[in-house]
């Protein structure tokens, strides 16, 4: 069974950072894609970066040169380093995996960390 847990969410001026963290608990291997999402009030979800199973990450254009995806194999830990934050960045952002290829639903996702950018 996997489990993933988010952290570093938080209130941030417009132009700040935050570096978002998802803990995995359980297996986790490199036959998996993993992914970034977030939800603003009122919308739906939405795919911000993705990391597939050749290790390859792709981002949304709105945060492209932005935002960054890592993934710590050794902490089993990926991270989401956010620069230049706008307000309409604000919203709850959670991890997701799945197994196999990033081009379907995902199975597994966390409680997600809230974000707020203030202008």
């Amino acid at each position: 069974q996997v489990q993933l847990a988010e952290s570093g969410g938080g209130s941030v001026q417009a132009g700040g950072s935050l570096r978002l963290s998802c803990a995995v608990f359980g297996y986790v291997g490199n036959g998996y894609c993993m992914a970034w999402f977030r939800q603003a009030p009122g919308k739906g979800r939405e795919a911000v970066a993705t990391r597939d199973v050749q290790g390859n990450t792709n981002y949304a254009d709105f945060v492209k040169g932005r935002f960054t995806l890592t993934k710590d194999n050794g902490e089993s830990i990926m991270y989401l380093q956010m620069n230049s934050l706008a307000p309409e960045d604000t919203a709850r952002y959670y991890c997701a995996a799945r197994y196999g290829s990033c081009n379907g639903e995902m199975k597994y996702w966390g409680q997600g960390t809230q974000v707020t950018v203030s202008s």
